[in-house]
């Protein structure tokens, strides 16, 4: 075995730091929740526009007993959420029928100057299951 030679590497402290540092942001910023995504809404006075359906299924079949109540929780003076019933397709658990459900409809009525805010809400869903609230927040930016 003569002529066998042992190589070690000496990392410095800097350098496994900065590596360390560069994998956990590559780790972390795969782990975007879908809570964390905030969608932004334009409105003027007097316009409506759809968020997203409302259904809640198991196994593609409704089990959503009536339309769930809105609760805002914060929000701006002038604008109004409401449920426009009737049939939706479930395309995020890949159901091929429509189920009962509706689309929730953001209304802005009087909008006195332009505006950049949240609105903050929670539907509460009742099911055969038992209720199953949900918590959603949307950017607005509202014009007269």
């Amino acid at each position: 075995m003569s002529g066998t030679r042992i190589v070690m590497r000496v990392w410095s402290v800097p350098l496994l730091a900065a590596l360390s540092f560069v994998i956990a942001g590559a780790v972390s910023s795969g782990n975007c929740r879908a809570e964390e995504r905030v969608e932004r809404v334009a409105l003027k006075a007097g316009e409506s526009v759809e968020l997203h359906t409302v259904y809640w299924v198991s196994n593609c079949r409704s089990i959503m007993v009536g339309i769930p109540e809105i609760e805002v929780l914060e929000g701006p003076p002038g604008v109004t959420l409401s449920i426009k019933e009737g049939k939706v397709l479930p395309r995020r658990q890949g159901c091929v029928n429509p189920v009962p459900g509706g689309t929730l409809v953001a209304t802005a009525k009087d909008i006195e100057k332009p505006l950049n805010t949240t609105i903050t809400y929670r539907l509460k869903y009742k099911t055969k299951d038992g209720d199953r609230p949900r918590g959603y927040v949307f950017r607005l930016s509202l014009f007269p």
